[in-house]
């Protein structure tokens, strides 16, 4: 992204909202390339915006904590407070925007919004993406203040569907600061504007770096020759961590773990806990 993006004094809001503007048009480019792992790139982001969440609520949890507490999950497990927060970002940049993708992201700690006010709200507010996004989050926060998660995943879910995008890409819920979220008007539309250009600063090294990581990846696949093999590379382009159970395609938890450190050793795949036990793998 062009140095005058993110050096830029944004001095006026017609300024701020210009930047804003040049930061989505050249993230436009990024959500459509075809050697971007998208799918790892959104839950990458959703974690980075959990962590955001929780850590504007106060809480100690941090990114590899959140990756534990949904990481082992079994049926019937609950994953406590900051793990509903990540179990709802992870959900809502899964699928496509949609009314019942969106409910289904909301449905667990969360406060439940109705299927139909939803949708009342994904076709809220006018203007720009930005302007409408902002509407839909000083909507939902003036109702419901303390949903901090729930308010940014519906106003991400706006600013999306405004931009023609298939998927939530989360950006206002890392961009914004805890105070911007008490603002109001004017001012809750321009700290959102700067959120988008702050947001984009981290997205497009990001996506580049995932680039790179999954060339790396495909080119060894041809080096495995354990049966499954492909089915379990596709879930490291699509998930942000892995635990080696997840690997149904290859047989035996044994076989899980001996192909992961497989991948370690090629130098494609971290091991993402530093423990000897209990272990997440991820790109």
């Amino acid at each position: 992204m062009p140095d005058w993006v993110t050096s830029g004094r944004a001095e006026t809001p017609e300024t701020v909202a210009f930047l804003s503007g040049a930061a989505l048009a050249h993230l436009h480019l990024v959500v459509r390339r075809d050697d971007v792992p998208q799918g790892l790139l959104r839950q990458r982001l959703a974690l980075r915006a959990a962590e955001a969440c929780v850590m504007r609520a106060g809480r100690s949890e941090r990114a590899g904590e959140l990756r534990d507490a949904v990481g082992f999950l079994q049926p019937g497990d609950h994953p406590g407070p900051a793990g509903e927060v990540t179990l709802s970002w992870r959900r809502a940049v899964e699928r496509p925007v949609s009314v019942k993708a969106l409910h289904r992201a909301l449905n667990g700690a969360l406060p439940t919004l109705a299927p139909e006010q939803i949708a009342i709200l994904l076709d809220a507010g006018q203007g720009g993406p930005v302007a409408r996004t902002a509407t839909v989050l000083e909507t939902v926060l003036a109702e419901n203040p303390c949903d901090e998660a729930a308010a940014l995943i519906l106003a991400e879910a706006v600013l999306v569907q405004a931009l023609g995008w298939n998927h939530i890409v989360p950006l206002l819920a890392v961009g914004l600061k805890r105070g911007d979220l008490r603002k109001r008007g004017e001012d809750l539309r321009l700290a959102c504007h700067r959120a988008v250009i702050a947001s984009a600063a981290e997205v497009i090294p990001l996506a580049a770096d995932l680039a790179r990581r999954a060339a790396r990846l495909n080119a060894v696949a041809p080096k495995l020759r354990a049966k499954g093999a492909g089915a379990a590379l596709e879930l490291f382009l699509n998930r942000d961590a892995v635990a080696p159970s997840a690997f149904t395609s290859l047989n035996s938890d044994r076989a899980s773990r001996r192909f992961c450190d497989r991948l370690v050793e090629l130098g494609v795949v971290r091991e993402l806990t530093g423990r000897d036990t209990f272990r997440l793998y991820g790109l």
